[in-house]
């Protein structure tokens, strides 16, 4: 669902800007409240994750695909306002390295795919564990529905985006069937791979899924005929070796570097859903070259590199790295900001007195 310049009117595109900007700027500062030494290291991960995963297009109908978008995985792993982050960050690197989605188009993009999808995924995924039974296997029941739900809203507004702001004369009652009727079945695949990724994690380190904190089971007492909370117990030493997240950062590492650098090879070559409805419809008669159509990566692909498989793989291990590294880097600055104020706060309060 990345949108190229030229889809989307120059003023849509920059209020879709503003509103991007905005919700990173919130994001930014919830992100601090949700890493700690648990989460901090292995958002980045989660955003290269997310970016190997985008590159197994996968068939969802006669001559379309789909793709993970990844709102729904990031925020139920990291929490939303660092799944926002998470995605952004992706989108940032495929605009800019791999000329996949407009430059101008980042805002609707980041719009889209990134707050779209972690908002509504998370919002789902909330109400519904609340309602089921607090067992890990609700989570990924949980994580299944929400992110079933979270492609298609993503279709609905970039419907709303293009009734605003198209630049061309397609009936928005046929955008919004075709748009919302092939992301239903995009949706079925997400929500597989997420609840089978969330239900991996949980399955070997709970802890780190943000999504499962504070859903462990009280055990009940009867006393005089009424069943009440048992006390809480104290919690058990964690070893040393669970506490590591070195296992988990490397295990998912090398498995973002084998999709991205070997398993892409056979994703689907069909056209994506938004793709292929954009040329069924018309929707990209004015669609604008890319502005870094030349980039070495453009298209998933090393420059001068003739033998397809090795110049895929290539590109998508050098994606992981660099995604892996740049969301690396921001979230250890999002986590320093946050030790760094804490310290301070005691002090500013000692000065204070």
């Amino acid at each position: 669902m990345h949108v190229p310049d030229g889809f989307i009117n120059a003023p849509t595109s920059a209020a879709a800007g503003v509103v991007a900007a905005g919700a990173l700027a919130v994001s930014l500062r919830g992100a601090r409240r949700e890493l700690d030494e648990r989460t901090a290291p292995l958002a980045g991960l989660v955003a290269a994750f997310i970016f190997a995963v985008q590159m197994l297009n996968f068939p969802v109908a006669a001559g379309t695909s789909g793709h993970l978008l990844g709102g729904a995985l990031a925020a139920i792993l990291v929490g939303p306002y660092t799944g926002v982050l998470c995605v952004s960050v992706v989108l940032l690197m495929q605009g800019i390295l791999f000329a996949d989605g407009g430059l101008t188009a980042l805002g609707v993009n980041i719009t889209d795919m990134a707050i779209t999808t972690t908002v509504v995924a998370y919002a789902v995924f909330r109400g519904l564990v609340k309602v089921l039974p607090r067992r890990r296997r609700s989570v990924t029941v949980a994580s299944f529905a929400a992110a079933l739900l979270s492609v298609p809203a993503a279709a609905v507004v970039f419907t709303l985006i293009y009734a605003i702001g198209g630049t061309t004369d397609v009936s928005i009652g046929k955008v919004a069937t075709a748009m919302i009727g092939v992301h239903v079945l995009i949706g079925v695949g997400e929500a597989v791979i997420t609840a089978l990724t969330v239900g991996a994690v949980i399955a070997v380190r709970p802890d780190l899924v943000h999504g499962a904190r504070g859903l462990e089971q009280r055990l009940k007492l009867r006393v005089n005929g009424e069943l009440v909370d048992a006390p809480a117990a104290e919690p058990a030493p964690v070893p040393v070796a669970a506490r590591s997240h070195r296992k988990v950062w490397i295990t998912g590492l090398v498995a973002s570097l084998i999709l991205a650098g070997f398993v892409s090879f056979y994703a689907s070559a069909s056209p994506d859903g938004l793709e292929k409805v954009a040329h069924d419809k018309g929707i990209d008669q004015k669609e604008k070259p890319h502005t870094n159509e030349d980039s070495p990566l453009a298209d998933y692909g090393v420059k001068d590199i003739s033998d397809a498989r090795l110049s895929g793989g290539l590109a998508g291990v050098i994606g992981v790295g660099v995604t892996v590294v740049v969301g690396s880097t921001v979230f250890w600055i999002v986590r320093r900001r946050r030790t760094d104020a804490d310290a301070a706060g005691p002090s500013s309060v000692s000065r204070a007195v």
